[in-house]
C-alpha cells in the first residue's frame, strides 16, 4: 500500500491532491466523433513524448514526496503505448507504488488485459457508446464494437475488477440507449457510468443542447430501473445508485450540471510531459523541460507544487468568461 507523504500536494483552497491522470499517447485507434475530427489532427512527433524512464521517475517522485496514492493511465488510446505490460510492472514495483487503473476504448483489451493485470493493473474503464454495430461505426468511425465486447469480458475474467463502462449520452445520436447500455452493464456485472459531454472536442464543434444532462439520464434510467442512491465516495467524480434487487451500481458524472470541482483531487500530466493542474487548465508546467535539462528531483517536485498552488476554483462551464482549451482531449488525457 502506498504511504502518505508529511507534505501533502495542496491548493490555495486547501484541496488535497492525490489523484494523477498519466496519458501515455495522444494517438486513437478510433475517431469519435465528439472527440476528433475525421481527419486532419497532427499526432504529437514521437521524440516529445515522455519516455518509459521519465514517466516512471514522474510517478515515483509523485507517489514519494506528494502523496499521490492513485494513477490513472490514459490517452488517446493508452494500450496503443509499445511495451506497456512493462511500464505498468515498473510502476507498480515502486516502493511508494499507487494503485494502478486505466481508462481505455477497449479495442485492444482482449489481447492484452492478462498481461496487465499480471503486471500489476487492477481495475479498467472502458469507453462504449452504444450496443449497435452500425451506430458505433457511426460514432467512432470504425467498425469495432464486437473487439470492445471482447475487451470487456477478457478484463473482467483477468480480474481487473470492478469493470467500468463509460458511455458519453448524445442527443439525438445514442441518447435513446441509455437504459439498454445499463441494462447490459447489469447483465455482464460490469459498473455502468454514464458521463455529461464536455467541451474538449478537438474540432470545436461541442453544443450544450446536444448535451444529455444528469437529470435527463436518471429519468431515463429510472423508467426501466429502481435506482437506491448510495453515499459519494470521497472525492469520487461520480454520483452513483444500486439497481435494487441486484448488486449492480450505476454512476452518473454531472461534469457540467452539477460541478464537483470543489472537491477536486485530481492533476494531470499529458503524454508529452506537461503538467495540467484542471482539464480546463489555460496553462502547463513543463515538467518534461526540467527532467531533459538535468533538473534535480526538488526542482521538479517545486514546480510540481507551484502548479498546484495556481490551481483555479472551477472550469466554470457556461459562465462568460469560460474558455475551451487549447489542447483536446485526447492530447490531454482524461
Amino acid at each position: 500500500m502506498p504511504c502518505t507523504t508529511a507534505s501533502p500536494l495542496t491548493d490555495r483552497l486547501g484541496r488535497v491532491h492525490t489523484d494523477l491522470r498519466v496519458s501515455l499517447t495522444d494517438r486513437c485507434n478510433l475517431r469519435c466523433t465528439y472527440c476528433m475530427p475525421e481527419q486532419g489532427l497532427d499526432w504529437l512527433p514521437r521524440p516529445e513524448l515522455l519516455t518509459d524512464d521519465e514517466l516512471v521517475r514522474l510517478v515515483a517522485l509523485a507517489t514519494s514526496r506528494l502523496g499521490i496514492r492513485t494513477v490513472r493511465l490514459t490517452g488517446g488510446e493508452p494500450l496503443l503505448r509499445r511495451g506497456l505490460p512493462g511500464l505498468v510492472a515498473r510502476l507498480a514495483a515502486l516502493p511508494n507504488a499507487p494503485e494502478l487503473s486505466i481508462t481505455t476504448n477497449g479495442v485492444g483489451l482482449a489481447r492484452s488485459a492478462a498481461a496487465l493485470r499480471e503486471a500489476g493493473l487492477r481495475r479498467v474503464n472502458v469507453s462504449l457508446d452504444t450496443l449497435r454495430p452500425e451506430r458505433f461505426a457511426a460514432i467512432t468511425r470504425r467498425d469495432r464494437l464486437q473487439d470492445v465486447l471482447l475487451g470487456l469480458a477478457a478484463a473482467q475474467l483477468a480480474g481487473l475488477a470492478p469493470v467500468k463502462v463509460n458511455a458519453v449520452p448524445v442527443r439525438g445520436v445514442n441518447d435513446d440507449e441509455i437504459a439498454e447500455l445499463a441494462a447490459f452493464a447489469v447483465e455482464h456485472g460490469y459498473r455502468m457510468r454514464f458521463i455529461e459531454s464536455m467541451p474538449l472536442d478537438a474540432q470545436g464543434a461541442w453544443d450544450r443542447a446536444r448535451m444529455v444532462t444528469a437529470d435527463e439520464i436518471l429519468a431515463r434510467l429510472g423508467e426501466r430501473f429502481e435506482l437506491a442512491p448510495l453515499p459519494r465516495e470521497g472525492n469520487a467524480p461520480a454520483e452513483e445508485w444500486r439497481v435494487v434487487g441486484t448488486d449492480a451500481v450505476i454512476g452518473v458524472i454531472a461534469s457540467v450540471t452539477r460541478p464537483f470541482c470543489g472537491g477536486c483531487d485530481r492533476v494531470r500530466l499529458t503524454a508529452d510531459g506537461q503538467l495540467r493542474n484542471c482539464l480546463f487548465a489555460a496553462t502547463e508546467s513543463d515538467l518534461r523541460a526540467l527532467l531533459r535539462g538535468g533538473a534535480d528531483d526538488d526542482a521538479v517536485e517545486a514546480a510540481w507544487r507551484d502548479s498546484i498552488a495556481g490551481k483555479g476554483p472551477g472550469h466554470a462551464i457556461g459562465s462568460a468568461d469560460f474558455r475551451q482549451p487549447d489542447r483536446p482531449m485526447s492530447a490531454i488525457g482524461g
